[in-house]
């Protein structure tokens, strides 16, 4: 007698708990989009911003620098606080910085308190966004709706960076470059609200100590190099106030690898950075943002200073740009299924450099088509298409306790080499402006800028291709294994890792 065969479909998960799945999704990818969008909606509003605070010109870089390099410097420290002390706890605690810091930056009164405003609101991203991260997937179980989850987690923080400028413009246009960062405020009080009834505590790891040292010291080393790449295009590459910080912060970040090695609970395991997956895809994830970040702050220096635009068309001007960038990151799981993670990381850098090799080609007279919109489309669809593999891949590495620390080295890499790309590129455009003002002048330095950004994206390509790992990647404690996602597929299709789980 033939056997009967149980065909009953398996039960679906109940309806509120899909329901809260989404909404902690919703919740993470909001934190997400807030904490990008601030990375780059104040370059459309800082020319206002000077001339009602006085702002010098290395000042008015500092708007955007102060962000940056507290959100890089202390994501490792709040990656690592997720892991020990929760990651529901640390994004309310994230969120309600930002917040505040965003109040007081959009009623700042002098120079001084927008900076430490800024700053501020770096600290208090530096918490939430790795926080997004681990909520996101321990919420989602692994597999192709974790693939989906953390495509649109990566989306979003796309669209966050490329939807700054038209955010920035129309706020700025329409109402005040406060309403920049006071438009936070209601947002993150909504989104604080939800968190605290949606989100579910959870930790991995055990408790233990924060390495309070390491924080200061790799955020020291990392401000101080930006700092002194800054000063060069004030002081020249030889003076004292260029040398001293551009020694200085090297040498913290050595004295931050030693203490590193010698903690009891380290920030940074530099075990971590033995997996090839973590390491090649960090420094991926680092040129990839040091080349392509510089892209929203010169073309909104340049729509506005060169061909006229106001905030408001400066900020329309570049929606394309956000959409590609969108598109790109929305694209990326689907398409890595097909070509493999590694590869599709090479192919977005290469459509990202011959953005920005088109991009060069700007003039004085440059029509709007040619000069701002199609190249604006390949450079950030190429960047989106690259920064979901790499960020696949650096997870892929992490043992479950390392999840909050993995994603927060993933971010600190992609903003810390967007805050020195914007330093080393606006040097560069600085040396050939050579001091004028001239149209003619400024716009050959933006194209420089761009150049370099092209010849740095070929150069990532041909790393990645090289060091990314293939059919083979490394798993949690660098073992090699097959490519997450591989079974049940045909032999040699390399295809992307799938996150492990961060819960204990």
């Amino acid at each position: 007698m033939t056997p009967m065969v149980d065909v009953t479909p398996p039960p679906r998960p109940p309806a509120r708990s899909r329901t809260r799945t989404w909404a902690v999704v919703a919740a993470a990818c909001t934190g997400q989009f807030l904490v990008v969008l601030d990375v780059s909606v104040v370059n459309v509003a800082l020319p206002s911003m000077r001339t009602d605070l006085g702002l010098s010109a290395p000042a008015l870089q500092w708007v955007v620098n102060a962000y940056s390099i507290a959100f890089a410097g202390f994501m490792l420290l709040g990656g690592r606080a997720a892991d020990i002390y929760g990651r529901k706890r640390m994004f309310l605690t994230g969120l309600g910085l930002f917040t505040a810091a965003s109040l007081a930056g959009g009623f700042a009164q002098e120079g001084w308190q927008l900076l430490a405003a800024r700053a501020g609101q770096g600290l208090g991203a530096a918490v939430l966004s790795p926080a997004t991260l681990t909520i996101l997937t321990a919420a989602v179980p692994e597999g192709p709706a974790r693939t989906r989850a953390i495509g649109t987690w990566m989306a979003v923080g796309a669209g966050g960076g490329a939807a700054g400028g038209l955010v920035g413009g129309v706020l700025t246009d329409t109402l005040s470059w406060r309403w920049v960062l006071l438009v936070n405020v209601p947002v993150g009080v909504l989104v604080i609200a939800g968190a605290a009834v949606w989100l579910a505590e959870g930790r991995a790891g055990d408790r233990r100590r924060v390495d309070l040292l390491g924080a200061v010291l790799v955020t020291a080393g990392l401000a101080t190099t930006a700092y002194g790449v800054v000063q060069t295009e004030a002081s020249g590459w030889t003076a004292a106030a260029t040398l001293v910080p551009l020694l200085g912060g090297p040498a913290l970040l050595g004295v931050f690898v030693l203490v590193e090695t010698r903690t009891a609970a380290p920030l940074m395991p530099l075990r971590v950075l033995g997996v090839r997956a973590v390491s090649a895809a960090n420094v991926s994830m680092l040129l990839l943002g040091s080349a392509t970040f510089c892209m929203w702050y010169f073309m909104t220096v340049y729509t506005q200073n060169v061909l006229g635009y106001t905030p408001l068309e400066a900020g329309f001007s570049l929606l394309p740009s956000s959409a590609a960038v969108f598109v790109g990151a929305k694209a990326a799981p689907a398409l890595m299924a097909r070509t493999g993670a590694r590869s599709l990381a090479v192919a977005g850098a290469l459509v990202a450099a011959a953005g920005f090799g088109w991009q060069s080609t700007l003039g004085v007279h440059g029509s709007y088509l040619t000069s701002v919109c199609l190249p604006g489309v390949l450079m950030m669809a190429g960047a989106g298409l690259a920064s979901t593999p790499l960020a696949t891949l650096a997870t892929s590495g992490a043992a479950p306790g390392d999840a909050g620390l993995v994603s927060g080295l993933v971010n600190t890499s992609r903003t810390m080499g967007g805050a020195l790309g914007l330093a080393v590129l606006s040097t560069v455009a600085a040396a050939r402006t050579a001091g004028s003002t001239g149209a003619a002048e400024i716009t050959a330095g933006y194209a420089l800028a761009f150049r370099t950004s092209a010849v740095v994206l070929t150069a990532g390509a041909v790393m990645m291709l090289l060091w990314l790992p293939g059919r083979r990647a490394a798993g949690p404690g660098g073992r090699a294994g097959p490519s997450a996602g591989s079974r049940g597929r045909r032999p040699g299709k390399e295809t992307a890792p799938a996150l492990h789980s961060p819960e204990a």
